[in-house]
């Protein structure tokens, strides 16, 4: 069956300069990760970059070039489809080259956790990246998944400062080696645009843009501003800042990073004004000497922006788009997350430093952050349909035009491209193609069910784009990381681990949040994140109750419990499969580890509250909402594709075998913590 057909629970529907030709040996090389709290630039010695000595590539099969064309989210069964009918041409000629194959995903099917298993060849339990949220034992918080960061430990109060004497730190979450650090020290220059779970890169020779994981100015994935004189969003609710316009004018602060440098660790803010024509429908906006005329229903370029952190001393640049939603008759203004600024990040986003530099004197400035594409906004109705598929389509031009330059002067090695917003427009828009799904709108399907293959469409013009500069020296290969299926029913984990005695809360109302209002003493497990389910492990967490005797039956009896669970309304099971982690990975953090990985069934998904901690009830309930598509469930149900130039010889390939595919087409020997094998 297609994998676009609507299945699951059955219910009625309701209403780029070319890559360095020597890259850097590590043995030799110093990055000087100095970084103070948001507002300190990282220091970098240029002298410690100079680079020697290779160790040579083996022998006769080595290649001279390899494109990798990443493409987050690529489903099998729509693919094979679309192919079929003749609308992916490009796909059909890689195909015909090399051959399709479906690609196994990682538990769990998570676009951080499959990505850094590419990058490292090695499951979750080996590169550490387990969600896009963690929880910190000792205190139940969540912490992210992919990057760290830590404050000075020492600083010098002045007034109402604080200087830092010793510098932050930013940390990547991955371990292992990267495929492209292990090419660099074989003498094969690499360059990786976005490659998520790569923030902050490591200095280790490759040319880097940082991707998925990437934060706003603010530290969060997305965070918009939006000010209007009524700023309801589509269920009425308040989004934004209220403001008036008074004789023509209106006045505005945008938000910027809190300020560690400052007591209190307050949030930054820079003024502006909005001179407001509304008998031509115009908007001036004024901000730092800036002045740019925006029509109703215009986008602004990129602006950018500095942040005062210490007065006359430091400041932080960023940039972001404003969108002139309104004039007439209501005053509605959109701004962009502030991304760091590419010509001067704040926090180490690129390697070597400066490379993003380089790109943006080049190209323009660009989106920073790694989820551009500000789902957010359409969720809370600041942006509708079309106003959010403009501002997608902004992200993916800024990322094609820099592909197609990288392409055209793409001399020798490797290089790497990551494209996500394939998989943020199929997440929310799977409702205007599936009719069974609860959010499904006969007219929005009219006007907008034809995105999820527009998607593909675009996936295929890349394809063809790579296959341009393919030659005898050239070998292609185009992946996805997990596929795709309609998300009909939210499970609310954590709600159905209260009802059934496995956690404790001392106000069980709805709504509340389990690291506040859990009852600890009396809580055997608990949900954190979109797959993840832990223990209240006696010895790791802060006030465990699980001995580690217990731990084994107790794990048990929570997997039998979720795999017989039946949806009270359709009858359907709600969980496909349970995984221990010690079972589906090679090896496990024991403080990190979650000590189960739910692998959720078709059409259904652990809700974004619960992945949390949110506690909210009843247990199943229908997802109707814009989020619509997802892949965060049993990764049996949502494999990924490979097509490559080469032909492929395994049948069921997994990601981990596409790294050591990579390594093998450049003639160098696959290293033992790499658990993948070469597939030609």
């Amino acid at each position: 069956m297609a994998a676009n057909e609507p299945q699951g629970p059955a219910r009625r529907r309701r209403k780029s300069a070319s890559p360095a030709d020597r890259p850097a040996d590590p043995s030799k090389r110093k990055t000087l990760k100095k970084l103070a709290a948001l507002g300190a630039l990282a220091v970098v010695d240029a002298g410690a970059l100079a680079s020697c000595g290779r160790r040579p590539t083996s022998g006769a099969h080595a290649r001279d070039r390899l494109i990798l064309l990443g493409i987050d989210g690529l489903d099998p069964g729509i693919t094979a489809r679309m192919m079929a009918e003749g609308k992916l041409q490009n796909m059909l000629r890689l195909k015909a080259m090399g051959g399709f194959r479906t690609l196994a995903s990682t538990i769990p099917p998570q676009s951080p956790v499959a990505w850094a298993t590419f990058i490292t060849g090695q499951d979750p339990g080996r590169h550490g990246i387990y969600d896009f949220v963690h929880r910190h034992p000792d205190t139940y918080e969540l912490v992210s998944g992919m990057a760290r960061t830590a404050p000075p430990k020492y600083t010098l109060p002045c007034g109402q400062w604080r200087l830092p004497l010793s510098s932050s730190q930013v940390d990547l979450v991955r371990q292992g080696r990267a495929f492209w650090e292990i090419l660099e020290e074989h003498g094969v220059p690499c360059e990786v645009h976005r490659a998520p779970s790569n923030f902050p890169p490591r200095d280790t020779g490759a040319r880097q843009l940082a991707g998925l994981g990437t934060p706003d100015i603010r530290g969060s994935l997305g965070e918009h501003s939006y000010f209007a004189e009524s700023p309801q969003g589509d269920g009425g609710e308040t989004q934004g800042e209220r403001v008036r316009v008074v004789e023509g004018r209106v006045r505005a602060r945008l938000k910027g990073p809190r300020n560690s440098l400052q007591t209190g660790t307050p949030d930054t803010a820079v003024d502006f004004d909005v001179w407001v024509d509304r008998r031509h429908l115009l908007g001036k906006l004024s901000i730092q000497g800036q002045e740019i005329v925006l029509r109703q229903g215009e986008w602004s370029g990129w602006v950018p922006i500095r942040f005062t952190m210490v007065p006359h001393v430091k400041s932080v640049g960023g940039i972001c788009r404003f969108y002139m939603k309104e004039v007439a008759p209501s005053f509605k203004l959109y701004v962009t997350p502030v991304h760091f600024d590419p010509m001067d990040p704040p926090l180490p986003i690129d390697a070597p430093p400066g490379f993003a530099r380089e790109l943006a004197e080049r190209h323009g400035r660009f989106h920073t952050a790694g989820l551009p594409e500000d789902t957010g906004a359409l969720m809370r109705g600041v942006l509708d349909d079309g106003e959010y598929l403009h501002q997608a389509g902004l992200v993916l031009d800024e990322t094609r035009r820099i592909f197609h330059t990288r392409l055209q002067e793409f001399q020798r090695g490797l290089l790497f491209s990551y494209f996500g917003t394939t998989d943020r427009n199929q997440h929310v828009f799977w409702r205007t193609m599936d009719p069974l799904h609860p959010y499904y709108d006969e007219g929005l399907a009219r006007d907008y069910g034809g995105v999820v293959e527009e998607c593909y469409r675009m996936a295929d013009e890349l394809v063809g784009e790579a296959l341009a500069v393919c030659d005898s020296r050239t070998d292609l290969i185009v992946l996805s990381d997990h596929g795709f299926a309609p998300f009909y029913r939210k499970f609310n984990l954590n709600g159905w681990l209260a009802d059934r005695g496995y956690l404790a809360m001392r106000n069980p109302q709805d709504g509340a949040n389990i690291t506040r209002e859990a009852d600890w003493g009396r809580s055997a497990a608990y949900g954190i994140g979109l797959n993840g389910l832990y223990l209240n492990l006696k010895g790791r967490e802060r006030d465990g109750v699980v001995t580690p005797e217990e731990r084994g039956s107790v794990a048990r009896r929570l997997a039998a419990d979720l795999k017989a669970l039946r949806d009270p309304d359709t009858g359907e099971p709600v969980v496909a499969n349970v995984y221990l982690s010690e079972e589906a990975y090679s090896t496990v953090n024991p403080d990190m580890t979650p000590d189960l990985i739910v692998g959720y069934a078709r059409g259904y998904r652990c809700s974004a509250l619960s992945a949390v901690g949110v506690v909210t009830y009843p247990p199943v309930e229908d997802n109707a909402n814009k989020w619509s598509g997802d892949h965060c469930i049993d990764r049996q149900a949502v494999p990924g594709i490979l097509l490559a130039t080469k032909p492929i010889r395994a049948e069921s390939p997994a990601l981990a075998d596409v790294t050591a595919s990579v390594l093998a087409a450049f003639g160098v020997q696959v290293p033992g913590e790499m658990q993948g094998k070469p597939m030609w």
